[in-house]
C-alpha cells in the first residue's frame, strides 16, 4: 500500500549548468527555456587545476550541460568532463552534455599511421565522466555519432542559416559552392532548401605535412554572374575559405556569401574574411566571436532557441528529429 503522504511518482526536474567559456550562451538558452542557470563556484588553482561546485542540490534532476569549446580549448573541454563528475557524484539522475562545438572533431580517423582518433576519446571522456546523451551542432563528420555509447542528438545549423540567406537574397540566381569535393552531399541539401539551385565545389589539393594549407584550387561548376554561397562546418584559419571567395570571383561570380555553423576564428582569419572580397559572412554563435574579431561584412545568427527547443524536447522525452522535418 502507497503511503498516502509519498508522492507516487517523482516530480522531474530540469537543470541548466554552463561552463565558464561563453557563459552568454547559456543565459540566452535559460531565457528561452524560462529557467535560471543553476549558481556554481568555478574557478582554476596556482597550478591550472579546475575546481566546480553546485550551489544547490541536483539529486535526482534531469541536468544540461552547455560548454562552448572555444580556445583554450582543453582547458574549457576538462571543465565540463570536471561539471559532469560532479553531477554524477551529487545523484544527478540523467546528465546531458551540450556542446555546439564538438572538440577534436577533425581527428575523426587516422589520415597516416601512428596517428590518434581524438574525437573518438573525447567521447570516451564523456562516457566514463557520467555523461548520458552528448547534443552538438554539426558534426565534423556524422561518424562521430557512433563514438559515444549512448544517444547523440547531432543538430543542424543549416535551417537557421538558409532562411537568412533566403530571406536576404531572394531574386538572385544563387549557386551553392561547396568549399571542397568532401562537403558536396551538404550543398546538395543547401540547394534543396533553397529551392533547387544548382552547385558547384572547389578542388583542391593540399599538402599532407602542411595542415590549414591548400597547394591549388580549381571551380568546378557554372559560377558565371550568379551570387555564390560558400558553405561549411566550420571557418578556423580561413585560409581556404577566402582562398575559395577570390577564385569564384575571379571566375566571374557576381558576388559571394560565406555560410558557415562554427566561427573558431584563429590567427589572421578576421583579417583574411574581411579582405577575401565576401559580400557577407554569416555564422552562428555555436563559438563566441569577440568584438575584436567581428567586421562590418559580418553576421551572427543567435543558435540559442534550437538548442532550447532542442533541451525542452530531451527532458519531455519528445522528438529531436521533427524539429528537422525528419532528418536530424
Amino acid at each position: 500500500m502507497v503511503n498516502p503522504m509519498m508522492p507516487g511518482t517523482p516530480k522531474k526536474n530540469l537543470m541548466l549548468f554552463g561552463g565558464r567559456a561563453y557563459p552568454e550562451l547559456t543565459e540566452e538558452v535559460a531565457k528561452h527555456l524560462n529557467v535560471t542557470v543553476t549558481p556554481q563556484s568555478a574557478y582554476d588553482f596556482a597550478n591550472g587545476e579546475i575546481f566546480v561546485r553546485f550551489e544547490e542540490s541536483v539529486r535526482g534532476c534531469d541536468a544540461f550541460v552547455i560548454q562552448s569549446h572555444t580556445a583554450p580549448i582543453n582547458q574549457w573541454l576538462m571543465e565540463q568532463l570536471i561539471m559532469v563528475d560532479a553531477l554524477k557524484r551529487a545523484s544527478a539522475k540523467r546528465i546531458t552534455v551540450i556542446m555546439p562545438y564538438y572538440p577534436y572533431g577533425r581527428q575523426d580517423k587516422k589520415h597516416r599511421g601512428r596517428e590518434p582518433i581524438s574525437a573518438r576519446l573525447v567521447a570516451d571522456l564523456f562516457k566514463t565522466a557520467g555523461a548520458d546523451r552528448l547534443v552538438s551542432v554539426d558534426l565534423h563528420t556524422a561518424q562521430i555519432q557512433g563514438f559515444f555509447d549512448g544517444p547523440v542528438d547531432h543538430l543542424w545549423a543549416m535551417p537557421l542559416l538558409a532562411d537568412h540567406i533566403r530571406g536576404k537574397y531572394a531574386g538572385h540566381d544563387i549557386t551553392v559552392v561547396s568549399p571542397d569535393s568532401g562537403r558536396t552531399k551538404l550543398a546538395e541539401k543547401w540547394a534543396d532548401t533553397l529551392g533547387g539551385a544548382p552547385i558547384a565545389f572547389i578542388h583542391k589539393t593540399r599538402d599532407p605535412l602542411r595542415p590549414n594549407e591548400v597547394v591549388s584550387n580549381r571551380v568546378v561548376g557554372n559560377v558565371a554572374g550568379r551570387l555564390c554561397i560558400v558553405i561549411d562546418d566550420m571557418v578556423d584559419t580561413g585560409g581556404t575559405i577566402a582562398g575559395a571567395v577570390k577564385q569564384l570571383l575571379a571566375e566571374g561570380a557576381e558576388d559571394v556569401v560565406i555560410a558557415a555553423t562554427h566561427g573558431i576564428l584563429s590567427g589572421p582569419a578576421t583579417e583574411r574574411l574581411s579582405n577575401s572580397g565576401a559580400r557577407e559572412v554569416v555564422f552562428t554563435d555555436t563559438l563566441p566571436i569577440p568584438a575584436e574579431k567581428r567586421f562590418p561584412q559580418m553576421t551572427v545568427l543567435s543558435i540559442a532557441p534550437l538548442l532550447a527547443r532542442v533541451i525542452q524536447e530531451v527532458f519531455e522525452d519528445g522528438s529531436v528529429t521533427s524539429l528537422f522535418d525528419g532528418n536530424a
